[in-house]
């Protein structure tokens, strides 16, 4: 638990007390990298959209509303920003780094487990990045970030009717292409 509450932390970097915020980006860093990552697909390029995150919620500070919790708010701008990446990018399909399967063999016990899950992993997440972005943004907040559909609803400035719709649609993609690529949950 943190002895400093992030309320306070906001309150005293909005007083001019910069080295606050500071504090605020080492809670949160990881949370926001991560759903860089899992909707850009590639290391650097969810390396600046962290970045960039962060500047944009200090230029915005001053319009967070201090009665929510500041968790939902960094990550909202962060999937804004990611979104506005991809629909910059020049290419649909960038290959995944191989960070991706860091982390995601704790529990096999077995080489043979080890590169099943890997190669299950990646197939997944190849997928995942080949979603249109609204889709693949839809699915990581509600599987990746377990966001309800009205605080997706809200993140995205999209009616609920469109989330559920847009969930529902990205989940048949998904099963789709996993189907076309070999990998079925059996």
């Amino acid at each position: 638990m943190h002895s400093v509450s992030d309320n306070t932390l906001i309150q005293r970097t909005q007083s001019g007390n910069i080295d606050e915020y500071g504090e605020l980006i080492n809670r949160y860093q990881t949370a926001v990298f991560n759903v860089c990552y899992r909707l850009l697909g590639n290391y650097q390029e969810a390396e600046d959209s962290t970045q960039d995150t962060f500047i944009r919620a200090y230029q915005k500070l001053h319009t967070f509303d201090i009665k929510r919790p500041f968790s939902p708010w960094v990550r909202k701008i962060a999937t804004n920003i990611c979104l506005n990446r991809l629909q910059k990018r020049e290419h649909k399909y960038l290959p995944l780094d191989n960070e991706l399967n860091k982390g995601m063999t704790k529990n096999q016990t077995t080489p043979e487990e080890v590169i099943e899950n890997n190669e299950q992993v990646n197939l997944t997440w190849q997928a995942i990045l080949d979603l249109p972005p609204k889709h693949r943004a839809v699915i990581e907040l509600r599987h990746y970030q377990e966001l309800r559909y009205q605080e997706i609803s809200e993140t995205l400035k999209m009616p609920l009717s469109d989330v559920k719709s847009y969930l529902f649609r990205g989940r048949r993609l998904l099963a789709k292409k996993l189907k076309e690529n070999g990998y079925s949950k059996e």
